[in-house]
């Protein structure tokens, strides 16, 4: 005689599961989606907002200017994702942008405010903040002495 046990046939593992597979799958798939749709935005966002004018040109200026190496060292790389907004309609534009950047030595912060009319752009505000000691450089004014400052 043959054990009772023997003749009961096992379910597969799918046959036993799948009324929680389906739900749990399908919830999983539409959240990784959802993930990956933001993921795109930001970087698409990040990419043209980095590839921008008043980006480019104020990350140069920091990273060829004597008081910034001084404190952060070189090379000075951006670090963090940039903050701030750009906007364009046709030749003119707004940029208000904080750019995170470190060097061996230190962080700190780009801030840049710019307007831009009849396709040049114009900077009021083109500074770095040092995080260690709270120091401000104006990017604005590099190129004066202190008196020609003091008449700017």
């Amino acid at each position: 005689m043959t054990d009772q046990n023997e003749l009961i046939e096992q379910k597969s593992w799918w046959n036993r599961n799948w009324k929680w597979v389906v739900p749990v799958g399908g919830c999983l798939t539409l959240i990784i989606l959802f993930i990956a749709f933001l993921a795109t935005v930001i970087f698409g966002a990040t990419k043209m907002m980095s590839g921008s004018e008043p980006y480019q040109d104020s990350l140069t200026k920091a990273q060829q200017n004597e008081q910034v190496i001084e404190l952060l060292g070189e090379p000075i790389e951006t670090v963090g994702i940039m903050q701030g907004s750009i906007s364009f309609s046709n030749n003119d534009g707004d940029a208000d942008i904080r750019i995170p950047i470190k060097g061996p030595n230190g962080e700190g912060i780009i801030y840049v405010v710019a307007e831009k009319r009849n396709d040049v752009w114009t900077y009021s505000e083109q500074e770095v903040r040092i995080d260690q000691n709270n120091e401000v450089i104006d990017l604005l004014n590099e190129g004066l002495d202190q008196e020609d400052e003091e008449e700017y």
